[in-house]
């Protein structure tokens, strides 16, 4: 009896991981994204006739490199994270939750160089132009040179291009431009392809700077496929609180510059400003000494960031105290509750711990450890740290004060701020130069930190 023989001709494949199903399912089963699977033909083989040379190669040496010098953006914070300023032929997408400052930063941009004498287009694909001009008005980014533009076809947008002929170009934003040559509303998998990959292939060719704004999703990255990422120049993030005026931008992908930079922007009513100096706004009252506070200095990128850690620790009974934190990572407040329990004998464990930072800063770095220690451990005990004091160092399970990166930076700063006593892991005084009228005091262990700052007057 012979057996008949099938042959599946189609299938579903996920556009991000390439994992393949034989029926649609909502969720990839292997990269756990939702809508990213579609369906693919049979595996066909083919071949490209070459075509016809239009722009020979060239020797490496006969390029022009003066067509990769970036020009600034007449903001010095954005320019430290793009690392100079914009390419002309570069793409950059700027990601951010809504209503962070995005628009307002990138209207301010425009109007600066439309000051410049170039010509800038603004399209926007959320608001109307009359809304837009609202905005301009209210952050004085009027100007003569910039176009407004409301339009959600991507074959308009490339129109207008055409006919302004402009030297940078706003996208506001890339999820709400559709093409009608692909199937699906704006903003879907294809969609944000098509539109991504025919915007760059204009800036590539006509030698045009591409501002697009994307939306994140809850867990806080950015919609859309994860080749969207891949294929612009430059990934901005934008971060900060919404009920804060501080908004820190990082760069997460940079191909002309250096992706360890952050800028710092205050955004009020009148738009959002640069703050060339913000440690002032991480620090309360320094004239009031109060148990529970210390100082660390912490680097974002390569600038050093004077922040207060305040911690409050209260009495209970019941058998599971409250362990609550703001702008620090709870995992992280935990581990160091019971180092201290463990190792410095302090009684933590009958205690409520409420820990936060001042300004709405968020502190992830592993330097922070010693300052949130010490916090705990004076509010605890009642007795304040003295005047002018700052920590930094990891703590570590045996309860160890490791060395941190950047020791002479971060001494720099306090010191430039006022702080005259720094408390630092052993071994830091041959990291660097260290400023003259700064006392450091190096400790190697949480007991020993514990006792030195916190000691009695008498002790002292």
């Amino acid at each position: 009896m012979a057996t008949k023989t099938t042959t599946r001709s189609s299938g579903y494949r996920c556009t991000e991981c390439g994992w393949s199903a034989i029926k649609w399912v909502g969720r990839c089963g292997e990269c756990q994204t939702w809508g990213t699977i579609g369906e693919v033909g049979a595996v066909k083989v083919r071949t490209t006739a070459s075509a016809v040379i239009e722009r020979p190669a060239l020797r490496i040496g006969d390029v022009d490199s003066r067509r990769a010098h970036a020009h600034t953006t007449g903001v010095s914070e954005l320019d430290r994270v793009l690392g100079g300023g914009l390419v002309p032929g570069s793409v950059v997408l700027v990601a951010g939750e809504p209503g962070i400052g995005k628009s307002t930063l990138l209207l301010d941009v425009a109007a600066r160089a439309a000051r410049t004498a170039q010509t800038v287009l603004y399209v926007s694909g959320e608001e109307s132009m009359a809304q837009v001009r609202v905005r301009a008005e209210r952050i004085e980014a009027m100007a003569e040179n910039l176009f407004l533009a409301a339009e959600t076809d991507l074959g308009t947008v490339l129109g207008q291009i055409d006919r302004i002929g402009p030297d940078l170009v706003v996208i506001d934003s890339v999820q709400t431009i559709a093409s009608g040559e692909v199937e699906g509303s704006a903003g879907n998998v294809s969609q944000v392809r098509e539109v991504a990959a025919s915007l760059i292939q204009v800036a590539k060719a006509r030698g045009i700077s591409i501002l697009l704004v994307g939306h994140v999703t809850k867990d806080g990255s950015i919609a859309g496929p994860r080749v969207l990422e891949h294929l612009v120049d430059v990934v901005i993030q934008f971060e900060g609180d919404r009920h804060s005026r501080l908004r820190l931008v990082r760069a997460v992908k940079n191909r002309y510059g250096p992706t360890d930079e952050v800028g710092c922007f205050d955004l009020s009513d009148m738009g959002i400003i640069g703050l060339p100096d913000p440690s002032g706004l991480f620090l309360s009252s320094r004239d009031l000494v109060v148990p529970g506070t210390c100082v660390t200095v912490t680097l974002e990128g390569k600038r050093p960031l004077v922040t207060e850690v305040q911690a409050l620790l209260a009495p209970t009974t019941v058998p599971s105290p409250r362990r609550t934190t703001s702008g620090l990572d709870s995992s992280r407040v935990a581990m160091i509750l019971a180092v201290l329990e463990k190792r410095a004998g302090v009684p933590v464990r009958q205690a409520d711990c409420y820990a936060s930072t001042v300004g709405g800063v968020k502190l992830s770095e592993p330097a922070s450890d010693l300052a949130i220690a010490l916090a705990m451990a004076s509010s605890l005990s009642e007795r304040p740290l003295p005047l002018g004091v700052v920590a930094m160092g990891e703590v570590g399970l045996a309860g160890e004060i490791r060395a941190v990166t950047g020791i002479p930076r971060r001494l720099a700063e306090a010191a430039r701020l006022g702080f005259r006593v720094a408390v630092v892991p052993a071994g830091s005084r041959d990291s660097g130069p260290i400023p003259e009228d700064m006392v450091v005091i190096e400790v190697s262990n949480i007991c020993q930190a514990v006792g030195l700052t916190l000691s009695p007057p008498t002790a002292a």
